[in-house]
């Protein structure tokens, strides 16, 4: 699985703000930063958008990625995702207010864009990526809207992804059973001393995270994504100065990963 890092919050370039990866270069993971990090031609090779939960730095440039591949292809991009993450994609972006309805242009029958409703847990399958089929099974994190993370099952490896959460437990459950496990890419939003903040906000500190970190049973590297900006610098000290059950390091904008 070649997984590339279009922005995982923590660099200096504000594309580094929004969340974004890509498998294969065909399926994009959140859409924080598509358009920001690729090429018009890079976009269009896109099919499919896994989105993990509504908030802006995930989907933020899912408009734009929709109206930059418009008249590419005759097959639809499809955005996998929720019930409730869709519904809030209808409500809020795609409603012709805020941006176009694209899944009734040209027209309800062909549209450019189809919305995939999936269920927690129940692995699907995404065809036509160089590496092989991508099997994707959604996970409910504790985050303050509805929130999945995902296991990434490609060619007898897998990867999970646990979007933006808090202090959670079916998602490292289910990693632990996942026995072709190489890597876990895990956010990290606040210093610890902001940790009243972070747990308001439901996301992750060094010391929260090294109590998650506690509960992986698999020997795998752990990637750390989703600084925010105003704390990049003491969060890298923080981290580099704790001691985690598993071997961690920050994910590097615009590299790709092989797992």
């Amino acid at each position: 699985m070649k997984l590339t890092v279009l922005g995982s919050f923590g660099g200096s370039s504000p594309d580094c703000r929004m969340t974004s990866f890509l498998v294969d270069g065909v399926v994009a993971v959140d859409a924080g930063s598509t358009t920001q990090a690729l090429s018009l031609e890079e976009q269009r090779r896109i099919r499919h958008v896994l989105i993990s939960h509504s908030h802006m730095d995930h989907t933020s440039s899912l408009p734009f990625l929709i109206e930059n591949v418009f008249g590419t292809h005759k097959s639809s991009v499809t955005i996998h995702s929720t019930g409730s993450v869709l519904g809030r994609l209808r409500r809020a972006v795609f409603n012709n207010d805020t941006w176009p309805d694209f899944t009734r242009i040209p027209n309800h029958l062909y549209p450019i864009v189809r919305f995939e409703e999936v269920e927690e847990e129940r692995p699907f399958v995404v065809t036509g990526l160089e590496g092989g089929d991508l099997e994707v099974s959604p996970v409910a994190v504790d985050h303050v809207v509805p929130t999945v993370g995902f296991l990434l099952r490609q060619g007898g490896s897998s990867i999970v992804f646990t979007s933006d959460t808090g202090p959670t437990d079916r998602i490292w459950e289910l990693a632990n059973g996942a026995r072709d496990l190489r890597a876990v890419i895990v956010e990290c939003s606040f210093p610890s001393e902001e940790e009243a903040i972070a747990r308001v906000a439901r996301h992750l500190t060094p010391r929260l995270l090294r109590n998650e970190l506690a509960k992986l049973r698999r020997e795998v590297p752990v990637y750390l994504y989703h600084f925010k900006p105003p704390y990049v610098d003491r969060l890298r000290e923080e981290i580099a100065d704790t001691s985690f059950p598993h071997p961690v390091e920050e994910l590097v904008q615009g590299r790709t990963y092989t797992f």
